[in-house]
């Protein structure tokens, strides 16, 4: 299925906050839009949690502008996995992206820290780019060895 891209570029409107897939979006083939908004949501509460009275917006945007930050690693992960894997799986003639789906369902299919792994980083259990890297790189070999 085609897709749009939008980047993430943080709007400070006062009264205002993006959460997910209305921030920036990603494919729906993982569904990592309600993945990042759900995450969104965890570090927006942890960040508000104490702040006595909303209507300080000049307190508020600064707790705002630390939320930007922090969503990155949940976000960037799954919007780079979900990015990558719609590549993958994208319909096309050419024989390396073939062979790359192959390898990518035979790797999951492996079971154990392969497919754990994977879904962890998918799900947002652990967001960390030097794991997703590791996969990149497992599955790589993986379809090279094949």
């Amino acid at each position: 299925m085609p897709n749009g891209s939008m980047p993430a570029d943080p709007v400070l409107t006062p009264g205002a906050l993006l959460l997910g897939d209305a921030f920036n979006m990603r494919h729906p083939l993982t569904g990592g839009g309600m993945t990042v908004a759900m995450s969104d949501i965890v570090v927006l509460r942890d960040l508000l949690r104490p702040i006595r009275n909303l209507n300080d917006k000049e307190a508020l945007s600064k707790y705002l502008e630390a939320f930007y930050t922090l969503r990155k690693p949940v976000a960037s992960t799954i919007n780079t996995l979900a990015d990558v894997l719609y590549k993958v799986f994208l319909a096309s003639s050419d024989e390396a992206k073939a062979e790359m789906r192959e390898a990518c369902f035979d790797y999951l299919s492996l079971g154990g820290v392969w497919s754990s792994g994977a879904i962890a980083l998918l799900s947002g259990l652990n967001p960390s780019p030097l794991s997703l890297f590791l996969h990149f790189v497992s599955v790589a070999i993986y379809a090279v060895g094949r």
